[in-house]
């Protein structure tokens, strides 16, 4: 947050700088050097904010064994110790990184249910993803949700799971 403030105030700085500067017109010695215009790169705020932005913040909650072995929306039965989560509106089988805001711990899941059913919750994980992140105790949690592309997948996977593939 300082950083992109510190950023935006350098910007602004340079920009305001530069205007303060044109505003006299060059004088003559200025003129004779300047051959053709310089232009000047304008940041994307869009690609700044977009880069580092959470996909939701919200409450998350978890279920488990009243659940266990029921089919999910995917077709899949559930499975309470699995590393999965049911949300809304992302297509089923996207990877999402669940951030706990409270402690930091992060994990990633992957979207194979429909849910929550309540209104101000925004992501439903299993028992051992709650486990995880360590609010299965709790019930409930502020969470943050980041999308995870599928070519950092791989670096997310154990030697293992790799050779298994091979």
């Amino acid at each position: 947050m300082r950083r992109r403030l510190a950023e935006g105030l350098a910007v602004l700085l340079s920009v305001a700088s530069l205007g303060a500067g044109a505003a006299s017109g060059p004088n003559s010695s200025e003129a004779a050097r300047i051959t053709q215009p310089t232009a000047i790169k304008a940041v994307s705020r869009q690609a700044t904010k977009t880069k580092n932005c959470p996909y939701e913040v919200g409450t998350a909650s978890w279920y488990g064994e009243y659940f266990q072995g029921k089919e999910t929306a995917s077709g899949e039965l559930f499975d309470m110790q699995a590393l999965t989560a049911a949300h809304p509106t992302l297509p089923l089988g996207t990877f999402v990184r669940v951030t706990n805001l409270r402690n930091g711990r992060a994990v990633v899941v992957r979207i194979n249910d429909r849910g929550p059913v309540v209104e101000d919750r925004i992501i439903d994980v299993s028992y051992n993803t709650a486990r995880v992140l360590g609010f299965h105790e709790r019930g409930l949690q502020r969470v943050r949700l980041d999308l995870v592309r599928p070519a950092s997948m791989a670096r997310l996977q154990t030697v293992a799971s790799l050779k298994q593939t091979l």
